[in-house]
């Protein structure tokens, strides 16, 4: 476990503990109802599934909070926290769109690096075009959509095309990856390039298919958490990444086919 990793789950708990004493009963012996408070996360579109299966939780743990999410393009979400859009949490699909907004000064102290991903083709059931790797998708024989360049997922593209030594020419460059893999499951597309989990999210609407560029450098995704600078809501933040990162958060993301940090 990273040092980074350790100091924000020791904040955190006692975060954590604080929060239960202030909401342990008033001095006549009356319990109080906790103060309704929102928590705003912004995350990576592909930590839709994850981040919503661990929202419940969450919110049991923490009584009146409420967990609100602000999914997309990890460049987008840095950007916007950049420029001051209310958010508690940042959590990206790269190392860089988190840089964004470190250098900026909007993240508090270290983010945590905590999970990888890989990129696979995704195809429709049965795999009727016959896609084995990137080669396959060479040439008008097949349709694809990958992420654009600025994003996370459109990086490990290009990155996968240059070990392969191919080019794209892809019918659409989306915003984030949930979008390619939407052009896929809606058969406006016959391939995709998305992420292993998001295959594995669809529920069988799409097969993945592995290649070996998909290990080549620059092409495999960090997935880095941190609280947003000025939050109004510190002690949530911080309880939040905890949370993700500690066990709850190991199995859930193991589960959808991540790998740990």
């Amino acid at each position: 476990m990273s040092s980074a990793r350790r100091l924000v789950m020791a904040a955190a708990a006692a975060a954590l503990t604080l929060g239960v004493a202030a909401c342990g009963g008033s001095s006549g012996g009356e319990q109080q109802a906790p103060p309704t408070r929102t928590l705003t996360v912004s995350a990576a579109a592909s930590l839709t599934d994850v981040y919503n299966q661990l929202k419940p939780q969450f919110e049991q743990a923490n009584p009146g909070t409420t967990v609100r999410f602000n999914f997309g393009g990890s460049d987008t979400l840095a950007q916007q926290v950049v420029q001051g859009v209310p958010a508690d949490v940042l959590a990206t699909a790269s190392t860089r769109t988190m840089q964004t907004a470190q250098q900026a000064g909007r993240i508090q102290g270290e983010p945590v690096t905590y999970a990888t991903n890989k990129l696979q083709i995704a195809v429709q059931p049965g795999n009727p075009k016959g896609v084995v790797d990137l080669t396959s998708l060479v040439g008008p024989q097949v349709t694809e959509s990958i992420c654009a360049p600025a994003v996370p997922c459109g990086a490990a593209t290009e990155a996968a095309e240059r070990a392969a030594g191919v080019t794209l020419d892809p019918v659409s460059e989306e915003q984030d990856v949930r979008s390619v893999l939407q052009r896929v499951t809606t058969r406006n597309v016959d391939a995709g390039l998305v992420y292993l989990t998001d295959v594995k999210a669809s529920n069988g609407q799409v097969q993945g298919v592995d290649f070996p560029q998909a290990s080549a450098q620059g092409a495999g995704q960090n997935y880095l958490i941190g609280a947003v600078t000025g939050s109004q809501n510190a002690d949530l933040a911080n309880g939040w990444i905890q949370f993700v990162t500690g066990p709850q958060g190991d199995a859930a993301l193991q589960q959808a086919g991540f790998a740990l940090k």
